[in-house]
């Protein structure tokens, strides 16, 4: 054994054990402060990177969380103002029946009806233009798709939130067919001899059936007048196309020609006669008419589908897609040009992820009453909700069918909100909740501190630091044996 005095070993590696154990413990001590495993980069740089990032996933899950259930908050305050206008309308509707009811109402009853469906359209576009969430006007059309149209027969309707905003140019449409109505000519005239036979004449449309038998001695303008009341009266959706009685004969046969009141392919009517080619080309077998033709043509010159008289972008159409244009028009534009449509893009988009990109949108259309009730074919010519009139029988009738309209508008947007709040908000919000627990389970795998694992060190190193002092201590001595050889 040799004993030095300039150095000690000894001591200086019960120091650095020491000195190392104190770093441990302090680590020990911060971990379980702090309750976070890593604290800082140097201990663990890789780590540190992907919990960071994952932190700030878990922020976004978070506010994304937030914005879908404001979301949520938006739809409903939208869906309560709609309740509110399709009850309305469901009042107007009452009304206008009672005022279609010509054998008891009086002219002040009518008026009195009129008064009240004034106040009811009024209601309506308060409703419309009131309805607010935060700053935000919800029905009044500035929360959706806004557009002109150019071409005298050309006007639009509406568009989804699919479709993109036009430049100041707008997007060209060309009309390549007009839409037909259903029409059916019988090919032998009606005459005086047939209407003696006791004719019967048996029309069916819209699950509506008129049965009806001439009746001998009455002549021809007559019987055709007794049928047009019939079909009336029935509630067919036909009219019955005839010559200007000023200008026939009382007697002169006439081919009975029929047509449908409304446009497209999907509208039809069946027709039975006794006599073959009064109507059906065999006698007493029905004979279905279905001849109407919808809309064709492009937007922006992409592909369109039509319906009747409104052409609307197709799926999968870069920016008209949703884009509905109503055309009025009887016959093609020569060329096919029919005008333009300038559209303003201004639907509501809603930040559901976390991420960019992660939005979805939606079109909140205006439920102004001269935006409500368009297209209707009327012979009161009213054009939207806004002109309706119950002050006669026959205008009673065509606001029923304008009242409709609406309510039909109406209860389908509520139908695609309600879809758009269930498919795309309540169900992410089921989505967001579960991937923010997951990502929050990866965060804490990642960086909080096991507190169990953390205390046993704890105490082992608390354990070996009592021990590090001890042998330090003790080499600290070894040099004074030095001082027993020198007595």
């Amino acid at each position: 054994m040799t004993l030095r005095i300039n150095q000690n070993p000894t001591a200086v590696n019960a120091h650095r054990n020491l000195t190392t154990n104190s770093k441990v413990q302090s680590q020990n001590l911060e971990r379980l402060s702090s309750g976070l495993k890593i604290n800082r980069g140097a201990d663990g740089p890789a780590s540190l990177q992907i919990s960071e990032r994952l932190r700030a996933q878990m922020s976004g899950l978070t506010q994304a969380i937030e914005n879908t259930e404001v979301g949520v908050s938006f739809m409903q305050t939208t869906e309560a103002a709609l309740n509110e206008v399709s009850r309305v309308l469901i009042n107007a509707r009452q009304l206008a029946v009672h005022a279609a009811n010509e054998g008891v109402n009086d002219e002040f009853m009518l008026q009195a009806d009129q008064q009240e469906i004034d106040n009811i359209l009024s209601v309506v576009d308060r409703v419309a233009r009131d309805t607010q969430f935060g700053n935000v006007n919800l029905l009044d059309g500035s929360s959706g798709a806004n557009a002109t149209t150019t071409g005298a027969k050309l006007e639009f309707l509406g568009a989804t939130e699919s479709s993109q905003s036009s430049g100041v140019k707008g997007y060209g449409i060309t009309i390549s067919h007009a839409s037909t109505r259903t029409e059916h000519t019988g090919s032998k005239a009606l005459t005086q001899a047939i209407i003696d036979g006791e004719e019967q004449i048996n029309l069916t449309e819209g699950g509506k059936t008129v049965k009806f038998f001439t009746q001998a001695g009455r002549s021809v303008e007559q019987t055709l007048n007794e049928l047009q009341a019939a079909i009336a009266d029935a509630g067919l959706n036909l009219d019955l196309l005839r010559p200007d009685p000023a200008t026939t004969d009382n007697n002169a046969p006439q081919f009975i020609q029929l047509r449908h009141k409304e446009f497209g392919s999907e509208h039809s009517f069946s027709v039975v006669s006794t006599t073959a080619g009064l109507l059906s080309a065999a006698g007493d077998v029905s004979e279905v008419a279905q001849n109407g033709t919808d809309i064709a043509g492009e937007i922006n010159g992409e592909s369109a589908f039509g319906r009747g008289q409104v052409l609307t972008g197709g799926p999968g159409a870069n920016t008209v897609e949703g884009t509905k244009i109503l055309y009025t028009g009887e016959k093609a534009p020569a060329g096919g040009f029919a005008g333009t449509v300038t559209l303003n893009q201004r639907s509501r988009v809603f930040q559901i992820g976390a991420n960019d990109g992660q939005t979805t949108a939606i079109s909140l259309r205006s439920t102004f009453t001269n935006d409500l009730g368009k297209g209707v074919t009327n012979g009161s010519e009213f054009r939207t909700l806004r002109d309706i009139d119950v002050t006669t029988a026959d205008q009673a009738t065509d606001s029923i069918r304008v009242i409709d309209k609406s309510l039909e508008e109406v209860n389908s947007f509520r139908g695609r909100m309600g879809a758009f709040q269930a498919n795309n908000l309540e169900s992410n919000l089921n989505y967001l909740r579960t991937s923010r627990e997951n990502v929050l389970s990866s965060e804490s795998v990642i960086r909080d501190a096991d507190m169990a694992s953390e205390m046993t060190q704890f105490t082992r190193n608390q354990i070996l630091m009592q021990s590090s002092v001890a042998m330090l201590a003790q080499a600290n001595q070894t040099p004074n044996h030095v001082m027993n050889l020198m007595t």
